[in-house]
């Protein structure tokens, strides 16, 4: 198992950050990203830059994951209205990762007090869902978010 350290996003390269979000295999799995298209630097500067206005907004954010000191994905909580959702993007090579930094995100959450539980969003496209279950996350139904369907799921961090 590779070390994983949790960044944040401005310490990565903004070309690291469009070759990872370009890369049409996450767009099957991603509504939201589906007709952007490629990402190039300026992209990647901006989306950085949102996801670092949720840090000052709410005092918590997204963090880019390094496994072995290389960029692997990011993901962490965004404020949703009245719900913290986690989310997790990794490049394709480091998806065997996902159980581990989720686990660790979620400790991360249990040790907020803001934090009482976590909602995950995910695409209809998702079919291996036992991961999430085993987390002990239970399924809420269908959400709306940026004019895409998604499954959404809680789990209670208390």
């Amino acid at each position: 198992m590779p070390e994983i350290a949790f960044a944040r996003l401005p310490e990565i390269a903004p070309a690291e950050i469009a070759a990872h979000m370009s890369d049409p295999r996450l767009a099957e799995h991603m509504p939201l990203l589906a007709g952007t298209g490629a990402w190039d630097a300026a992209a990647a500067m901006r989306f950085v830059a949102a996801k670092e206005a949720c840090w000052q907004r709410d005092g918590l954010g997204h963090w880019a994951f390094v496994a072995d000191g290389r960029y692997a994905g990011w993901g962490g909580f965004q404020k949703e209205g009245s719900e913290w959702d986690f989310g997790l993007v990794l490049r394709p090579a480091q998806f065997g990762l996902g159980l581990p930094i989720t686990r660790r995100a979620l400790a991360f959450a249990a040790a907020d007090p803001r934090i009482p539980f976590v909602t995950f969003l995910l695409p209809p496209s998702r079919r291996h869902l036992g991961a999430l279950r085993r987390l002990g996350a239970r399924p809420l139904g269908e959400a709306e978010n940026g004019g895409a369907r998604f499954l959404k799921f809680r789990l209670e961090t208390a």
